[in-house]
């Protein structure tokens, strides 16, 4: 019996005017596949993204995200399906807690009005179990000491594991994340990837990461690189195959892409 993937694309196509942002690319991302997406600035990376995550509508291709035709999808029946996705620029509640945070539901808000929650059976049992998964993600993240800190005291860094943190709570069994260590300090960075490591290997998400920083990807633990160039892919391969590609080396040196 053939396992479905987690995530397939297949001659997905987003033209904006007269340019083709995408052009006919496809792949696939296994259950519990950890794969980074490459490539020059401007080369169709985010706007692959937002195709996959419902934010863009597609030109033409069919989108599969575990199991099911997603192509067409709103945001928040893609994210039903179980594919949530983070963005490069965290948006997190200042004046709330890194827990408070936590706690604001991406999704299946407990009630419209609190007040009804109080005459709901079982509601005030499912808060507390979401405080605990709260706090369980933190701990998976190793950010529990920052449980009680202000959102708007956090460094870079830390803003990015709650923004991932907040994707966990939806307990998604697929995640895109946009340049996740985009402005973090190294040590923290390296931390950032090796969470993210743990999550696939001993929590089977499957997971497709954006980054930029070429170097810094390569030396990451990543199953496969996927590297794209003019809306097209260029190259799929283990990060020792990337690293010996002359073309990923020239669609880094000698193009920066469209804006």
């Amino acid at each position: 019996m053939t396992t479905k993937p987690a995530l397939q694309i297949s001659n997905l196509t987003k033209e904006f005017g007269g340019l083709r942002a995408v052009d006919q690319i496809s792949f696939r991302i296994e259950n519990g596949e950890f794969v980074g997406l490459i490539g020059p600035n401007g080369c169709g990376k985010t706007t692959t993204f937002n195709c996959i995550s419902g934010l863009l509508e597609t030109s033409s291709g069919e989108i599969e995200v575990l199991g099911t035709n997603a192509t067409g999808f709103r945001p928040d029946q893609i994210q039903n399906l179980g594919l949530t996705r983070t963005f490069q620029h965290t948006w997190l509640w200042k004046e709330m807690t890194v827990i408070e945070n936590l706690l604001v539901p991406p999704r299946k808000q407990f009630s419209p009005n609190p007040l009804l929650a109080l005459f709901r059976p079982g509601s005030r049992e499912e808060e507390k179990q979401r405080v605990r998964d709260a706090y369980s993600v933190l701990e998976l993240l190793e950010v529990t000491d920052i449980a009680n800190n202000m959102a708007s005291d956090l460094s870079g860094g830390q803003s990015k594991l709650v923004d991932i943190g907040r994707a966990l709570m939806s307990s998604p069994h697929f995640l895109l994340l946009d340049e996740p260590v985009a402005g973090v300090a190294g040590p923290l960075a390296e931390r950032i990837f090796q969470n993210l490591r743990t999550l696939t290997t001993m929590h089977g998400i499957g997971m497709l990461v954006i980054e930029h920083n070429m170097d810094f990807i390569l030396r990451r633990d990543v199953d496969r690189i996927i590297v794209m160039d003019r809306g097209q892919i260029l190259m799929e391969g283990t990060p020792d195959e990337i690293r010996k590609s002359r073309n990923v080396i020239e669609a880094y040196l000698g193009n920066a892409g469209e804006p």
